[in-house]
């Protein structure tokens, strides 16, 4: 079967690059900054007569190039091309604006800052139950960290808490609070399976580099998405993907990832916990479709596995239908 392929993502441009440059909390960077932060990388992209060197420039030329590969590998797979839009913008729409009906894959990055406050409304909602109603479709409900953040602490136990997360992740990149993927949850919250998109752990790499293994729930496969799929990737801030209230029954653990133990320790790790869950799959009962909820970067090219990565995606774009 052929796949019709959507990848949406959450922002609201506007929203992010009027970000105030003189906080770095809860932003992306400019374009310019990247280049800084990351030289040589991006000098490709230095001449402002052609570039943005704010935020949307990094937006464009960084944060939406991250997925070209997928985006590639899924429009030479399916013979059509990959539709992407964005939640706000001049070209972008509402997810219940479209066109959910031609389609039976649906992506949706939620990159978008807290800050922003993107909070899927009752029509993006009902929009994708119908989705779900449609037996064969999958819908990928994709947040990314929360790191930061510590409600309720005064502000010298936070600033603590926040240097403990930065030491953990040691992405110098990364601003001591960068909390992403509120339309994801809200969605999620939505369909009545809520969940939360927790801290920023950095994965575990074998002596070679490569991802260490990914520990799979095989007997609950049932697209076989995982087929193959031996790792996934080393982005340096990955969550905890919480299941809360009903999610707890109505969503299984597909994946769980390593954590780098030898990284600087992270509370979440206080317990003897070694493993983070990376995939969530709603169980056969849940929806008529399937949803899953993993990180953004899973879509990704730039952060290692690539390999396994394209296995995945080729899986995800091949699926045979669920019996």
């Amino acid at each position: 079967m052929t796949r019709a392929v959507m990848v949406y993502y959450a922002w609201s441009r506007e929203a992010e690059a009027g970000a105030p440059l003189g906080v770095i909390e809860d932003r992306f960077p400019t374009l310019f900054e990247s280049r800084r932060m990351s030289y040589p990388r991006f000098e490709e992209l230095a001449d402002p007569e052609r570039f943005d060197q704010g935020v949307g420039g990094f937006l464009d030329h960084v944060m939406r190039r991250n997925f070209a590969a997928f985006v590639d590998l899924a429009s030479q797979s399916t013979g059509r091309p990959v539709i992407e839009t964005e939640r706000g913008g001049s070209d972008g729409c509402a997810l219940d604006a479209c066109g959910l009906d031609a389609v039976d894959t649906l992506i949706v990055i939620s990159f978008d800052s807290i800050r922003t406050g993107q909070q899927a409304s009752d029509g993006e909602i009902a929009v994708i139950r119908r989705f779900l109603d449609r037996p064969g479709t999958v819908a990928f409900i994709c947040p990314h960290h929360e790191i930061g953040e510590a409600p309720g602490l005064a502000d010298e136990a936070l600033h603590a808490q926040q240097l403990v997360d930065f030491l953990h992740h040691g992405d110098k990149t990364i601003p001591p609070r960068q909390r992403f993927g509120g339309f994801a949850r809200s969605l999620l919250a939505g369909l009545g399976v809520p969940v939360e998109n927790r801290f920023g752990l950095r994965p575990a790499a074998e002596p070679d580099g490569t991802p260490s293994p990914i520990e799979v729930e095989s007997t609950l496969d049932r697209l076989g998405l995982l087929t193959a799929v031996a790792g996934l990737n080393l982005h340096a801030h990955l969550p905890q993907l919480e299941r809360m209230g009903d999610a707890a029954t109505m969503m299984d653990v597909l994946v769980r990832q390593k954590i780098d133990l030898a990284a600087p320790p992270h509370p979440f790790t206080r317990d003897g916990r070694a493993t983070f869950d990376a995939i969530l799959q709603s169980r056969p009962e849940a929806f008529a479709g399937t949803l899953l909820v993993c990180d953004t970067t899973l879509w990704s090219s730039t952060a290692g596995g690539v390999e396994n990565l394209r296995r995945f995606w080729t899986n995800v774009l091949e699926r045979a239908e669920e019996s």
